[in-house]
């Protein structure tokens, strides 16, 4: 995990989402907290349990956009999961242990790829050895073929006892031993070239051929009750029982190094090790992100019916949250100390209606805020990507350049606000309803324009959306 300050997390995320510090530092600091357990002695780490969040909010707020930029910032495995795809052990759909599987999934890609770095250099120099025995075969043929007619040699002269004769073959294995040299050092110097122009690119478009392995799609077998990695596992071992055998293709020697060098860093990295660091970075440092808790709330059903949806969620999450094992592919995994961040938008519901054992395992409650007019317009003009920006790096593929200036970003929070308040509030996200909308016309036309500049103002945001924005009815379809 990145050492990374509370302060210095809170900072990475303005840079991306507008508002929301209280969320920004509930998770800067559970996030700096894995660090400093990790700095305890052994007897104190094993009592220092994570103290989950949960963010409470409507929904475009930002609740998903934080989680999502922490997955980028924090340097450790990061699942992001809805809690309404699971249902309940011994029902139809996935159970809740596959988030914690998904999670050491995610663990182990990321282990690999540390590993993938670290063999990276030998895997290549080893690829381009491969790539110099394809445009250079080996001579060995040339010398077996050279120390056969010695061997001929031997048998026809082995009976002669004649000191001429004895010399004479002498003579001739000298010869051939100097001829074998000679190849060899032949060999060598231009294996030496070779290698010199390999290395310099200049025979990237040569053709060589290489024996490929086939990639097999696995045949799902299971698809509920946690058996949903059962067909990887079985891919596996038949794998291992009937080896795969190579299709021969003919590549350039650039597209030949990348598969040789796949194939170098596959028999360079140790699986069983990847395996086993990615458990245990799972367990230190994985962060579990459950979206739409909220969904999963609710009274039991006054049909009597088991609600394996909802009640039947929470009754499997509250052991993992809590603390319990769970196997995997690559081991069993102890989730007491993972770290779960819950989100829900509780329209309907509230957070009181989990259960009371599940609301225990979630002590730090963050409400976001609402977005307002102000926030919109500081959405458009300050994030490192805006959507403003988005937009006019669609449309200068097109070789016109966008001007969006700042009193159209101003009427387009204005008109934005004002929608959301008319109709269904949904936040941030009615702005990319709003950009396309505006910008429809633009980007139809921007292959036949010619026109190089556009300039966006207000009069121009009113022109195009006015109409529609006042006209409650309309603007529920169509913004």
């Amino acid at each position: 995990m990145q050492e990374l300050t509370p302060r210095e997390i809170v900072a990475s995320l303005d840079r991306y989402i507008v508002g929301q510090a209280e969320a920004k530092r509930a998770v800067a600091i559970a996030v700096r907290n894995r660090w400093r357990r990790q700095r305890l002695s052994e007897e104190m780490r094993k009592e220092v349990t994570p103290k989950n969040i949960i963010m409470i909010g409507p929904t475009g707020v930002g609740k998903t956009e934080i989680a999502r930029r922490l997955a980028s910032l924090c340097d450790a495995p990061f699942c992001k999961v809805e809690a309404t795809k699971y249902t309940e052990v011994g029902y139809h759909g996935r159970d809740v242990e596959s988030v914690i599987r998904d999670l050491v999934e995610a663990a182990w890609r990321l282990v690999r790829e540390q590993e993938r770095v670290r063999v990276e250099e030998e895997a290549n120099q080893r690829a381009n050895d491969r790539l110099l025995d394809l445009l250079l075969p080996n001579t060995a043929d040339e010398f077996d073929s050279v120390g056969q007619e010695e061997s001929d040699l031997e048998v026809t002269l082995a009976d002669e006892s004649d000191p001429e004769t004895f010399d004479a073959y002498s003579k001739v294995r000298q010869a051939r031993s100097e001829e074998r040299r000679q190849l060899a050092e032949k060999h060598l110097r231009t294996r030496d070239r070779l290698r010199a122009k390999l290395e310099a690119g200049d025979l990237e478009d040569r053709r060589v051929t290489l024996k490929v392995d086939q990639k097999q799609v696995p045949v799902q077998i299971f698809s509920a009750m946690g058996m949903e990695q059962m067909d990887v596992d079985l891919q596996h071992m038949f794998d291992r029982i009937m080896p795969r055998e190579g299709k021969s293709r003919e590549l350039s020697v650039k597209e030949a190094r990348k598969v040789l060098v796949e194939q170098e860093i596959e028999n360079l990295i140790d699986r069983e090790a990847v395996g086993e660091k990615a458990i245990a970075l799972a367990e230190e440092s994985g962060v579990v992100f459950i979206d739409e808790i909220d969904k999963v709330c609710g009274p039991s059903s006054s049909s009597g019916n088991p609600d394996v949806s909802r009640q039947g969620v929470q009754r499997d999450l509250l052991p993992i949250v809590e603390g319990t094992t769970v196997q995997t592919r690559y081991g069993n995994v102890h989730t007491e100390h993972i770290l779960f961040i819950a989100a829900g938008a509780f329209h309907v519901s509230k957070p009181s209606d989990l259960m009371p054992e599940l609301q225990g395992r979630f002590p730090i409650r963050v409400e976001l805020k609402d977005l307002g007019q102000d926030d919109f317009a500081r959405i458009l003009r300050e994030p490192k990507n805006s959507i403003t920006r988005q937009y006019r790096e669609l449309l200068a593929t097109e070789g016109i350049d966008v001007e969006i200036q700042e009193n159209a970003i101003d009427a387009l929070a204005e008109i934005a606000h004002q929608v959301n308040k008319q109709t269904q509030n949904i936040g941030a996200r009615r702005l990319h309803t709003i950009m396309e909308r505006l910008l429809e016309d633009l980007s139809f036309d921007a292959p036949e324009m010619k026109e190089e500049k556009v300039v966006v103002d207000a009069d121009y945001v009113r022109e195009k959306l006015d109409a529609i924005s006042q006209d409650e009815d309309l603007s529920k379809f169509i913004l």
